[in-house]
């Protein structure tokens, strides 16, 4: 058995992903050293759990493991905590007390949230990180400590760094071995394994038949972003087991429990220049008047063909000739079809065909036969944009609030873009 086998095994560990698999063989790899370790993932995908399986598999196991959430403790009081304080250091501190970095001597310290460190305390953990020493809050003299240091964040450390809200050299100490911990969104394959192993937890827990899902509603269940990651996971799991009546799920049963299990998120562009949300807003307009144009050539596809039914034209034969090519789908057959001169047409469609045939002909003559012009519309996404707000200003008789609720963006974006067009 493989060293990561064996590491599902002995902490519960459900999942077949390689990127999980490489985070744990990473852990196990780096366990028996001292080196510190920087564990990054979303909210929520387990990073915990990882720092447990370090100090599991390290020498220090059999001494303590403290887990210090960073972002819980507030500014104030989070260097007594971690450091300790002496009587009389500050108000109520009427005992001497030890931090966790003395409580924690030889064994372990887990850093969650580390990101939301204050700045003086940066400086105080980087000492500690270099030479073990650190000082109590209101002494002055040098404490000593032998401890092991893993920390972990949801967000981007070097963003942080870059604006100066984070220690570049604390940050250079810390990711001395990182760890990626990988979303559940990441790990597709695990998802159903994760569910019905949750759902097996709660069968067991209170004596009932597990909850189980058909086919549609594990599609469903895969194809969902978990914004919230194994911890969402776990809720809807433990929740569908207590509240549902039946024991296999349907997916229209599925979505009353999880109604945004169904939505999906578009792919949508970074926000680049700094103006929150109207970018995003301005291109929904874009995508908006794209959709329209579609729409709009399938019309006047199914339009032609519906004059060909109503005045009794009959598609031509397609197996002599290149003509009108028949499909089921209106839109399918009119979007293959070539115009060919009147003899051509006449001639191949002529012979051999059913009593009361009336073939389609076009005249090429100049008395009758209207060449078609060929236009090129305009691909500038700023015209389109443009064009859109028009359409919209005129359709709701130039009330503003009512064009921008129709094209989905706010009333300051559509007077910025009216101011920019020089609509107004």
């Amino acid at each position: 058995m493989s060293t990561t086998q064996s590491i599902k095994q002995r902490f519960g560990i459900i999942g077949t992903s390689p990127l999980l698999e490489r985070a744990l063989d990473t852990a196990a790899r780096v366990a028996n050293t001292d080196l510190t370790v920087l564990i990054t993932g979303e909210s929520g995908v387990g990073k915990e759990n990882i720092s447990k399986i370090i100090h599991a598999l390290s020498a220090r196991k059999h001494n303590q493991f403290i887990a210090v959430n960073c972002g819980a403790i507030p500014a104030g009081t989070i260097n007594s905590e971690l450091f300790g304080h002496e009587k009389g250091a500050f108000t109520g501190a009427v005992n001497d007390r030890k931090g966790y970095f003395e409580t924690a001597d030889t064994g372990t310290i887990f850093l969650d949230e580390i990101s939301e460190m204050p700045h003086d305390t940066q400086a105080y953990l980087l000492r500690v990180l270099e030479s073990g020493e650190y000082i109590r809050v209101g002494s002055s003299k040098v404490e000593k400590t032998d401890v092991r240091v893993i920390t972990a964040t949801n967000v981007d450390l070097e963003e942080r760094v870059r604006k100066g809200k984070f220690r570049d050299d604390l940050y250079y100490r810390l990711n001395t071995v990182p760890i990626h911990v990988p979303a559940l969104k990441d790990r597709r394959e695990d998802i159903h394994l994760l569910f019905r192993k949750f759902a097996m937890d709660m069968a067991e827990r209170y004596r009932i038949d597990p909850v189980r899902l058909d086919e549609q509603a594990r599609q469903l269940l895969e194809t969902y972003r978990w914004p919230g990651n194994i911890r969402e996971l776990k809720n809807v799991a433990e929740q569908i087991s207590v509240l549902s009546e039946n024991r296999l799920l349907t997916a229209e049963e599925l979505i009353q429990f999880v109604p945004n299990i169904a939505k999906r998120n578009l792919p949508a562009i970074a926000d680049q220049d700094g103006r929150g949300g109207e970018g995003l807003q301005e291109r929904e307009i874009l995508f908006k008047f794209l959709f329209e144009m579609k729409n709009d050539l399938n019309d006047l596809k199914n339009l032609v063909f519906e004059l060909v039914r109503q005045n009794d034209l009959t598609m031509p034969d397609t197996s002599s000739y290149r003509g009108l090519q028949a499909s089921a789908h209106p839109s399918t057959a009119l979007s293959r079809h070539e115009f060919q001169p009147r003899e051509a047409v006449f001639s191949a469609a002529h012979d051999d065909q059913p009593d009361g045939y009336k073939p389609i002909i076009i005249d090429k003559s100049e008395k009758d036969f209207h060449k078609a012009e060929v236009v090129e519309a305009s691909l500038n996404l700023f015209d389109m944009e443009k064009d859109l707000i028009l359409k919209a200003l005129k359709k709701h008789g130039n009330r503003r609030k009512e064009a921008a609720t129709d094209l989905g963006i706010s009333e300051r974006t559509l007077y910025r873009k009216i101011k920019e067009y020089e609509l107004g």
